[in-house]
């Protein structure tokens, strides 16, 4: 049987992926929120053997330019679980996501690559929802960011024999989000391993309190929120790390506003009910932190990570 071709060089797409924020306080490695600032990448197909790497914007002087480039991995991985020969690629990226800032930025590279793949496979073979999600929790290693990337909304990820499952909610149109990003960053693996490997039985049974009454402040009753995002599990212990952010969270929580680290942060996430108060909450935080930090008032995604073909002069 002769194996099938890489796709025909010149063929294109453009994939657009959306930030996360994971945990969102109690949700420890399962709840997840898409936000409305995104990378967008442009993939071509090259005769086989070619690389050409093109970045815009965040980490354009860090991104690595040759075959360990994350995007690019997860293209081959892609390629590589369904027996087809990958083709050469041009990438040309415009990169918003902030890198090491606790909004997914990997993930969104992940999903990048996997959707990318997709469109170059497009009429040869089908990357479905699951086999998508699959794919990028191997990549990413837990599907509580690559979840949302995917999928958009506010998302449950859990894990099973049959692999990474996921459950889309919407979430009610009273929620707000702000993020404060500062201009430090932390490393997910550095942040990660500060959290304890046990917790007391009292501490696991008020996170599972709280991420339950999340999921119903989120979708019901946004009023709910600052008790709703509490957290006894992993956000103390990785304050000494970052004290900046555990200065402006509590800060923010003692005024009322359901603030939380932003995925391993450093960045705060603040989960506002209703436009007037998150920007009650960036007046806060400028009296409160020093050095530069950006607010962003965003939005929720609900689309998820998209892919289309290229057409010459499109947007």
């Amino acid at each position: 049987m002769t194996a099938a071709p890489a796709p025909e060089a010149g063929r294109a797409v453009v994939v657009r992926v959306p930030a996360t924020s994971a945990n969102l306080g109690p949700g420890f490695d399962t709840l997840g929120l898409a936000l409305s600032v995104y990378d967008e990448l442009t993939v071509t197909a090259l005769p086989q053997g070619e690389l050409e790497i093109d970045v815009v914007g965040e980490g354009m002087g860090d991104v690595p330019r040759d075959a360990s480039n994350l995007v690019v991995r997860s293209i081959a991985y892609a390629f590589e679980s369904v027996g087809r020969p990958m083709p050469g690629l041009r990438l040309q990226a415009h990169n918003v996501i902030p890198h090491g800032r606790g909004l997914g930025s990997s993930g969104a590279a992940v999903v990048s690559g996997l959707l990318a793949a997709k469109g170059l496979l497009e009429g040869d073979v089908e990357l479905g929802p699951e086999t998508l999600l699959r794919l990028a929790t191997e990549l990413e290693g837990h599907p509580d960011n690559v979840a949302p990337a995917l999928f958009g909304g506010l998302t449950i990820a859990w894990m099973d024999e049959g692999g990474p499952q996921h459950k889309q909610l919407i979430v009610h149109r009273g929620v707000s989000p702000v993020v404060f990003v500062p201009e430090s960053t932390m490393s997910t693996s550095v942040a990660r391993s500060l959290s304890p490997l046990q917790v007391s039985r009292e501490d696991a049974v008020f996170n599972v309190s709280r991420s339950a009454l999340l999921i119903a402040a989120l979708t019901q009753s946004p009023e709910l929120l600052l008790a709703a995002t509490e957290d006894k599990l992993h956000q103390s212990y990785r304050a000494q790390a970052m004290p900046g952010t555990d200065t402006l969270v509590r800060a923010l929580r003692a005024a009322g506003f359901a603030a939380v680290v932003s995925g391993a942060g450093p960045s705060v996430l603040v989960l506002a009910d209703g436009p007037g108060r998150r920007l009650e909450a960036a007046a806060l935080a400028e009296k409160t932190v020093d050095g530069a930090w950006e607010a962003l008032m965003l939005a929720v995604d609900v689309k998820g990570g998209t892919v289309r073909e290229y057409a010459e002069g499109s947007t």
